[in-house]
């Protein structure tokens, strides 16, 4: 099968190919960020980078040979996490370079299947986006799945597909099943809540750090014996999920702990820095859901 990766991030559609058991002949795939190219080379320096997304029309591509194209578009503009402009904001707009994208492999082979995610968002932006899917592509089927069925991260996404897709088993995996054994961990403080809470996700909010400022949020602390809550792109900030490690205090979830919520391969971002690993990751797919979606082609 030859693919085609929008915004390929670290290679998780080649990735959930693999893992699929989908043999992968030819790569393309387009994505700016060079720290997240540098993870792509590492793994499948074979593939084929194409650069900007925008700049598709130059790309020189026998477009009649592509058999599935993945496009996790950015989701900025989208999220309730942030400003809702839509493709009223410029990253918004990559929405319509992908529906482009597609179209153009579609009239080349029309045989040819397709793979768009985003985040959850209000309902008038998701009807939007999949009142324009069908118009540009046809036959769309859209679906709501939430990586907690398959992983210790409660992380729901959208995904639109020209086949029908199933909603995965429940795997029953918890933050206990992936987090490392640390030998005397950095211990930073938190308060217990006397009424502990767990969401119907099953996050299981214990505590707040007492060494952070800002966003409630970002103060939580949760129990290994419940879901991470959903990893964030940006790095830093103090957006990495925390756990409880002892009755006063929590530590935040390493680069290889996030890998495992996303269910890729342990160290598959080792070759970044720590601050990029946790951003890259945040960035990408959960792969065993993509996996999931692409056995049903």
């Amino acid at each position: 099968m030859n693919i085609l990766s929008l915004f390929n991030g670290i290679s998780g559609l080649h990735l959930a190919c693999d893992r699929a058991g989908i043999k992968v002949d030819t790569c393309y795939y387009s994505e700016i960020d060079k720290y997240a190219n540098k993870v792509t080379e590492q793994h499948y320096p074979n593939d084929i980078a194409l650069g900007d997304v925008t700049k598709w029309k130059d790309w020189d591509i026998d477009w009649s040979s592509i058999d599935l194209v993945g496009a996790g578009f950015p989701c900025q503009a989208w999220s309730v996490a942030g400003k809702q402009l839509g493709d009223k904001d410029e990253r918004g707009m990559l929405f319509w370079t992908t529906l482009d994208i597609i179209a153009h492999v579609l009239k080349h082979n029309p045989n040819a299947k397709f793979l768009m995610e985003n985040v959850k968002m209000k309902k008038d932006f998701e009807q939007y986006i999949t009142h324009h899917t069908e118009q540009a592509l046809g036959y769309v089927e859209k679906i709501l799945i939430n990586s907690a069925l398959v992983s210790a991260q409660n992380r729901e996404r959208y995904y639109w597909t020209n086949f029908k897709v199933n909603q995965p088993e429940n795997r029953s995996i918890m933050l206990i099943d992936v987090v490392e054994h640390i030998t005397n961990p950095v211990e930073r403080p938190c308060n217990i809540r006397i009424n502990s809470s767990s969401s119907s996700v099953g996050l299981k909010h214990v505590g707040n750090a007492t060494d952070i400022n800002g966003h409630e949020q970002r103060k939580r602390v949760y129990s290994i014996n419940g879901k991470s809550p959903t990893l964030q792109s940006c790095s830093g900030g103090n957006h990495e999920p925390k756990i409880l490690i002892s009755n006063k205090g929590y530590r935040k979830l390493t680069p290889l702990e996030c890998e495992r919520l996303q269910t890729l391969p342990d160290n598959w971002t080792e070759c970044l820095s720590k601050t990029q690993r946790y951003k890259s990751i945040g960035n990408g797919w959960t792969i065993d859901v993509i996996s999931h979606i692409l056995k049903h082609i």
